[in-house]
């Protein structure tokens, strides 16, 4: 494969650190590179180098002369009196841009649901990346470098990027670099991984899944390195394989391998024990959302939500920017009231909540880390030892130089693992996650999801971070034009529905129809949707029988958990019967949830 472009030697530092030393690498026609690595490790300086935003110290940087790239920073370049439409296509000619189904397709899967004649410094801070990013993605690059394109985008729309990625070359042309903590999107997309550490580049084949693997054979080989970092690796290869299959079935993965590694690996959670603990904390009653509605003033956000959590319950909540997932937790942790219907809390019930804002730190921002942990309690158990507070800290990927430092001096990624010790520390027995990715690298990501495997209790979780989602909750559900509905098929399930329409404004909508999408195909698809008003009625009917037993099995189920709740905590033999049949019920539940999907589409 002909090459594009590269670096020999290069080597910077900063007064205070050594960033790259001697770095040599290089990109080639079909390269799909992931760049991963601790924060502060150098991956955004590489990028820069890479592309020409930054120069090395020393040694150089070597390009093919008809070369032609872009970058997307971190940074905002964009100019905020331009408009959106500007912004993007320039002053290409409507007709021009809308008549190349490239820009349509960059335009309906980013921006769909921009004004496009706002200027830019009229948006958000996240629609401003959005429209940087398609700027970049309707050009014409044979290199492309992205820093976090994932950033500020919702599920859909990272899968988007994802399905875009893949097809805008054909194979063995083009290059991509990419860095980013979504680990999902690096498997998809990915065919080789670098990783930034101790001042070198560490070139991996593969994703994100087949990186893992080949730096737990790395680090075992090697006799290196710390025993913790090498043990949660491997438990994150064990998950890798026993509990999503479908990533680690590229080619590249060896799976004879994986296998012998994690042969004596147990699985990440024992389920049967932590929902034992979290019955014996909660009680059987958590949190109930009855008839549940909120609006802000006329304008309706949540409607007729019904939900209720149960004791050791881990479930993800999905929904597109906008749709109420926030106010959802908000109301579920009584920051607000519903404008109608009921919330009732499990009277020892304790709530944690890690939010967007830091809300945790904000009365301590002048204060030593030290200090903090100092007036903290002296110990806390996890995985039945027992740990201090710095000890919980370092296992969080926190420098123990760090201690010495003000909250405020923090990185966002540091400051997001001291605000989840502290949450932790206060012992909850509910935990609510709001975009817990958010300034986290991967390494940061493993130590958070290992330390939640152990975590007995309910949680809650609100991210666009599909791999997090599938790791660390056990059940999904969506938001649907203000409802709530259960997901038994997951994330994949969602995206499908949406794909659909389910979700009514869903990215993509306006530009098709500015861009000239077909009314021939809208009105087939309609037609063909259609049922008979006899087929309807029939359909009606299987749909009432099909809730009736739902009500059933679910209200046989809660009372299995409230037996469960009540029986001694000690009687393990009793406790496991009670939870396989609770566990047999809630397949059928799933089952005959599936079956209602499937007829109400036939009936929509």
């Amino acid at each position: 494969m002909a090459h594009l472009l590269g670096a020999e030697s290069i080597h910077l530092e900063y007064p205070t650190k050594v960033v790259l030393e001697d770095v040599t690498v290089g990109i080639s026609e079909g390269d799909r590179i992931g760049i991963v690595g601790r924060n502060g490790d150098g991956k955004s300086t590489l990028l820069r180098i890479l592309l020409g935003e930054q120069l090395p110290d020393s040694g150089r940087v070597t390009r093919r002369s008809d070369v032609r790239v872009a970058v997307l920073d971190q940074s905002d370049t964009l100019d905020p009196a331009s408009s959106v439409g500007y912004s993007i296509v320039g002053d290409v000619p409507d007709h021009v841009w809308a008549s190349d189904p490239k820009i349509r397709d960059v335009i309906a899967g980013l921006v769909a649901d921009l004004d496009w004649d706002k200027p830019v410094g009229q948006l958000s801070g996240g629609q401003r990346r959005r429209v940087a990013l398609a700027a970049l993605l309707v050009g014409d690059w044979d290199v492309i470098g992205l820093d976090e394109p994932t950033n500020h985008l919702d599920i859909e729309g990272i899968h988007w990027l994802a399905g875009h990625l893949r097809q805008r070359w054909v194979n063995n042309a083009g290059g991509l670099l990419v860095i980013t903590h979504d680990r999902w999107f690096l498997d998809e997309i990915c065919t080789k991984t670098w990783e930034v550490h101790d001042r070198i580049v560490e070139p991996f084949e593969g994703g994100y899944a087949a990186y893992v693997l080949q730096r737990v054979e790395r680090d075992r080989q090697a006799a290196v390195v710390e025993a913790k970092r090498q043990n949660l690796m491997r438990k994150e290869l064990a998950w890798l394989r026993r509990g999503a299959p479908a990533r680690t079935s590229k080619p590249k993965f060896r799976i004879d391998a994986a296998n012998v590694l994690i042969e004596d690996v147990p699985p990440p959670r024992d389920s049967l024990e932590l929902s034992r603990l979290a019955v014996a904390r909660l009680g059987k009653q958590v949190v109930d959302l009855v008839d549940v509605d909120f609006a802000y003033g006329a304008a309706p956000i949540l409607t007729d939500v019904n939900w209720k959590l149960a004791p050791g319950e881990r479930t993800g909540i999905l929904g597109a920017n906008g749709a109420g997932k926030s106010t959802l937790l908000s109301l579920i942790a009584g920051v607000l009231e519903p404008t109608a219907g009921r919330i009732k809390r499990g009277k020892t019930l304790q709530l944690g909540v890690l939010d967007q804002q830091f809300s945790q730190l904000e009365a301590i921002q002048s204060d030593l880390v030290r200090e903090v942990l100092a007036r903290t309690k002296a110990s806390f158990v996890v995985d039945g030892k027992e740990m201090t507070p710095a000890q919980l800290l370092e296992r969080l990927g926190f420098d123990r130089a760090h201690l010495q430092a003000r909250v405020n001096e923090l990185s966002g990624g540091q400051k997001r693992r001291l605000q989840l010790l502290m949450i932790l520390l206060a012992e909850p027995n509910m935990l609510i996650l709001d975009e817990p990715t958010n300034d986290v690298d991967t390494d940061m990501l493993t130590a958070m999801e290992d330390l939640l495997d152990s975590w007995p209790g309910t949680l809650v979780v609100v991210s666009h971070d599909r791999y997090l989602l599938e790791r660390v909750t056990d059940q999904v559900y969506g938001i649907f034009r203000g409802r709530l509905r259960h997901l038994p098929g997951g994330v994949d399930e969602y995206l499908k529905l949406s794909a659909q329409g389910v979700e009514g404004a869903a990215q993509g909508a306006k530009p098709a129809a500015r861009a000239g999408g077909s009314k021939d195909e809208a009105a087939g698809a309609s037609q063909s949707s259609q049922a008979s008003g006899a087929q309807r009625h029939a359909l009606g009917k299987e749909l009432a029988a099909i809730e009736r037993k739902i009500a059933k099995l679910t209200q046989q189920r809660e009372k299995l958990l409230a037996k469960m709740a009540e029986h001694d905590p000690a009687d393990y033999q009793k406790i496991a019967e009670l939870s396989q049949e609770a566990e047999n019920l809630a397949i059928q539940i799933e089952q005959a949830e599936e079956s209602w999907l499937e007829l109400s589409a036939d009936l929509d």
